[in-house]
């Protein structure tokens, strides 16, 4: 999982940390190329510092898309950024397993983050990435938070038509075709060989490190059933868990401002900081 770009490794809080490589082709466990950008934390010496986040984008989302670059934007006040396109996503090879093997995506930045000198390494998810980024922490811990944005507590959800449309998109040809000319996003024929750990499972297997649930009551994807799961399956568990329910928000990075962003980045940097060095 090592990068093909020249890492060199670096104390976060040290001034080489801010001339640290900016951007990197990793190689996941399977050996699919994952395109990923680090953008230095802009306050250093804050609470922020030798902090890091490791953006995971929603369906159809990549390191370029402006709802993404925004969030590093907002986040990279709190802590240095690393954000990455998922498999079958921009610049990234393969093709998309819609949540499955993409935790082998969030590995890679994971551990090229660490290799860059940061001690505490938080994770950001929106919507699927979300998903991906509960699932990861409880297969590879490693991380000190984890934020989960507009994320599905369960997989084949159907309960909303933006929902049957996706599943169109994922499941049939003609879908396919629709999201690779028209979403840019290359998606893998195949069924699963096996179903993924679902997310709600994923939360109770935390462990110490603590989750972030953020959803808003306006989300056009998954109603407000899918977070309260998420964030009663990790209390139940023991898991260090807070709730957030947005008023008037939508749906994951598309939709979430700065000020909620701004909130998120604050919030999970203290709860990774109180967690100490992580890796």
């Amino acid at each position: 999982m090592t990068p093909t770009a020249k890492v060199r490794t670096a104390d976060a809080g040290a001034a080489t940390a801010w001339n640290a490589p900016a951007e990197a082709l990793l190689t996941a466990a399977d050996g699919t190329r994952v395109h990923a950008v680090h953008t230095p934390g802009r306050t250093p010496g804050r609470s922020g510092s030798g902090t890091v986040f490791v953006v995971a984008h929603g369906f159809t989302g990549a390191v370029e898309r402006p709802a993404v670059l925004r969030a590093v934007r907002v986040l990279s006040h709190h802590g240095a950024v690393v954000v990455l396109s998922f498999r079958g996503h921009g610049r990234s090879g393969g093709l998309s397993t819609v949540g499955d093997r993409e935790v082998l995506d969030l590995e890679a930045a994971v551990a090229w983050a660490r290799s860059l000198g940061y001690r505490r390494i938080a994770t950001v998810g929106f919507s699927l990435g979300g998903a991906v980024a509960v699932r990861h922490a409880a297969l590879h811990g490693g991380v000190a938070a984890v934020a989960a944005v507009s994320a599905p507590a369960r997989w084949y959800y159907r309960g909303t038509a933006p929902m049957r449309r996706l599943h169109w998109v994922v499941m049939r040809p003609l879908g396919r075709v629709v999201a690779r000319y028209g979403l840019h996003t290359r998606i893998d024929p195949r069924d699963w060989a096996e179903v993924p750990l679902e997310s709600v499972a994923a939360a109770g297997l935390l462990g110490r490190t603590p989750l972030l649930v953020v959803h808003g009551d306006r989300d056009p994807y998954f109603p407000l059933d899918h977070p309260r799961s998420l964030h009663r399956a990790a209390q139940a568990a023991g898991v260090d868990s807070e709730l957030w329910i947005e008023p008037g928000f939508g749906h994951a990075e598309n939709a979430a401002g700065e000020p909620l962003l701004d909130r998120i980045g604050a919030r999970l940097a203290a709860r990774a900081a109180a967690g100490g060095a992580t890796g």
